[in-house]
């Protein structure tokens, strides 16, 4: 299962590298929405890697057979190897293509509520939580688990889906 595991969760981190690289190279032609978007798509994609391993284990390794929990176990391991490629790759887009991206989110934000016509007093702490994002987001751990939380809540839920789906208990004949 190893094997099987890392392959497909390589493969599947893969397509996030490339997605986090061509994010930091042109993050300025993005608006918020369609970067979400293009996130999730991607996200969508490369958990698609989750399907495949998971048949494949239960088609070369496990003699066409499957129970869910070893499907889910299969699968959320993929999920897990597939979503440290997306967080490693952040990490250092972020330290050298998107330096300022912490002020930057910050920025765009508080232009968004105040162009929404927020109150002073909704300006105001929108502005203070804006700084509070700032000061946290130099922290690297902290960087590290809202980076996981971005993928890892999607990865489980594909991980369910595949499981359910994919899953096969051997079918016994009976006599009659």
């Amino acid at each position: 299962m190893k094997k099987n595991v890392l392959v497909y969760g390589c493969l599947s981190g893969s397509i996030f590298v490339v997605f986090m690289l061509l994010l930091g190279r042109y993050h300025s032609s993005f608006d918020s929405k369609r970067g979400m978007i293009y996130g999730y798509a991607t996200m969508i994609l490369a958990f698609s890697f989750v399907f495949a391993g998971v048949k494949n284990y239960r088609d070369k390794y496990a003699g066409g057979n499957i129970s869910f929990g070893k499907a889910f176990k299969t699968a959320i391991l993929i999920s897990l190897v597939s979503s440290c490629f997306y967080v490693a790759s952040w990490l250092v887009v972020n330290k050298t293509m998107l330096p300022n991206f912490a002020e930057d989110y910050a920025n765009a934000y508080i232009k968004s509520t105040v162009a929404s016509g927020a109150s002073a007093e909704k300006i105001a702490k929108t502005t203070k939580e804006m700084e509070d994002f700032k000061t946290m987001y130099k922290n690297p751990v902290y960087v590290v688990l809202m980076t996981f939380l971005e993928v890892l809540p999607i990865g489980v839920l594909i991980s369910l889906i595949a499981a359910l789906v994919l899953k096969r208990r051997k079918v016994t004949s009976q006599s009659v």
